[in-house]
């Protein structure tokens, strides 16, 4: 046999039992805002054009362009639309901006842990290491948002064998690193169970735009097409989790804007028939079911 992570086990989705999202919705979307401060002159991150030395003003300023203008212009969205998020956090970002966090705070956004910056990757380090950032994101969120984050993002989705143990050991809940299924898993871990809530790496502006170069009104489409394709799936009874994950330098872009606006609005118009939340709401709510439940 082939070497297996033994997380979880299969479920044929025709099996699988059911039950619904709040007030009967079978359709829960929630929006992954992930809020990342990068190093200047070293370290990783997305370009808009690569293999530029260090210092890449280029890149960083593009990058940054999401923090200073990108990401108050998505916030002045979700207020029209009076859509909640849950804010992919890097801990650097307290430093780096500490006023755009404030303002997420102000309208009761949830804060769910990012790492210390997306210039790093946590699965190439020692364990010991991975472990001490772990504890250093979550001390540090703790202090400023005076709770625990309940949900972990590793910066660029990078686990390594260890992390879904280290996160529970630390105190989370749940995990958006796993984009496996349509529906929340429970997974196991040497600490006990952690929910894998799916997070997206389709309807997701890296891979759309910055890798495969989809162009603005392919995405919002694209993001239109999920959603009604999965209201139509959910007819068969069987519940789904919908994620769009967004970054202000990305789609934060004006142009860009105005068509994410178009697709929001979609979604928005169908809000009776929908759960509109976030990850940690699906938490809570699958907290409550019955044992058996949710897969795992």
């Amino acid at each position: 046999m082939l070497p297996s992570h033994a997380r979880y086990d299969d479920h044929p989705l025709p099996d699988r039992p059911r039950y619904t999202w709040p007030n009967g919705a079978r359709l829960a979307v929630y929006i992954g805002l992930n809020l990342e401060q990068f190093a200047f002159g070293e370290g990783l991150g997305a370009e808009l054009a690569p293999g530029g030395p260090h210092p890449d003003v280029l890149n960083y300023a593009w990058r940054d362009y999401g923090n200073r203008i990108g990401a108050w212009r998505l916030l002045t969205q979700l207020d029209q639309l009076a859509l909640p998020a849950t804010l992919l956090v890097n801990t650097a970002m307290y430093d780096a901006a500490p006023s755009l966090l404030a303002a997420h705070r102000s309208r009761g956004d949830e804060f769910a842990g990012h790492g210390r910056t997306n210039s790093e990757r946590q699965s190439i380090l020692p364990r010991d290491e991975e472990r001490a950032l772990i504890a250093q994101c979550t001390a540090r969120m703790t202090a400023e948002e005076g709770v625990a984050p309940r949900g972990w993002l590793s910066p660029w989705i990078a686990e390594s064998v260890a992390t879904p143990d280290m996160l529970v050991e630390a105190g989370y809940r749940y995990t958006l690193n796993w984009c496996n299924d349509d529906q929340p898993i429970w997974h196991r871990t040497a600490h006990g169970p952690l929910l894998a809530i799916p997070y997206p790496q389709e309807v997701n502006d890296i891979p759309s735009i910055a890798a495969r170069k989809d162009g603005a009104a392919q995405f919002a489409d694209m993001i239109i097409d999920d959603f009604d394709e999965r209201l139509e799936q959910c007819a068969d009874g069987i519940s789904q989790v919908m994620g769009i994950a967004l970054h202000p330098y990305i789609i934060g872009q004006p142009y860009r804007m105005r068509q994410l606006r178009r697709a929001l609005t979609h979604i928005h118009a169908r809000r009776e028939e929908i759960w509109i939340t976030t990850a940690g709401g699906i938490f809570d709510h699958v907290a409550g079911f019955l044992p058996g439940t949710i897969p795992g």
